[in-house]
C-alpha cells in the first residue's frame, strides 16, 4: 500500500467541500442541490466514478470552478470521491443539503482552509483515508478573541 498526501489548491475566495459518494448521478444531484440553495451561489462539482468507464463526472454553474473541481478530482484519484467548490456562499448554507443527497456517503471536510487529502493506493485503486483541514491549535481564546469571533458572526449576518 502506498500512502500519499495531496496538497489541494483552491481558487481565491472559495470554500471546498469533499467526501465520498456512490453512484453515477452524483454530479447531477449535487448540481441540483446547490443551485436550489441560493440564487447567488457559484459552484463546480466533480465526482470520480469507481467502475465502468471510471471517468471524472462534473457539473456546475461556473466554468472555472467546474474545471478546478475536475483537477482536484484527478489529483486525489480516489474512486467515489466528490469535490465541490463554492463562491458567494458558505458551507453552512449548503452542507446539510449535501449530506442529505441520496448518493452522498459522508462529508470529509467543508472549509476555506488549506487542505491536505490523505490517500492510500493498493493494487485495486485509490481511496481517501482522511483530510488535514487547517492547522494545530495555538492556545485558548481570551475575551478579546471571543468578542472578535462574535463580531465576525455579525459581519456575516449570522447573528443579530
Amino acid at each position: 500500500m502506498d500512502l500519499k498526501v495531496e496538497d489541494i489548491k483552491t481558487p481565491k475566495d472559495c470554500n471546498l467541500i469533499c467526501g465520498t459518494t456512490h453512484f453515477i448521478k452524483t454530479a447531477v444531484d449535487l448540481y441540483e442541490t446547490l443551485v436550489e440553495s441560493s440564487p447567488s451561489i457559484k459552484f463546480g462539482v466533480a465526482f470520480n466514478e469507481a467502475s465502468g468507464d471510471c471517468l471524472v463526472r462534473s457539473e456546475g454553474n461556473d466554468e472555472e470552478l467546474r474545471k478546478e473541481c475536475e483537477k482536484i478530482a484527478i489529483q486525489v484519484g480516489a474512486g467515489h470521491f466528490f469535490v465541490v467548490l463554492i463562491k458567494n456562499a458558505y458551507p453552512i448554507n449548503v452542507l446539510n443539503r449535501i449530506k442529505n443527497t441520496s448518493e452522498v456517503c459522508n462529508v470529509l471536510c467543508a472549509t476555506a482552509n488549506q487542505v491536505q487529502i490523505i490517500t492510500a493506493e493498493t493494487s485495486q485503486g485509490r481511496g481517501v483515508l482522511g483530510v488535514v483541514d487547517g492547522f494545530k491549535p495555538k492556545g485558548v481564546e481570551d475575551e478579546k478573541h471571543k468578542k472578535d469571533r462574535r463580531d465576525l458572526m455579525r459581519k456575516f449576518n449570522y447573528k443579530l
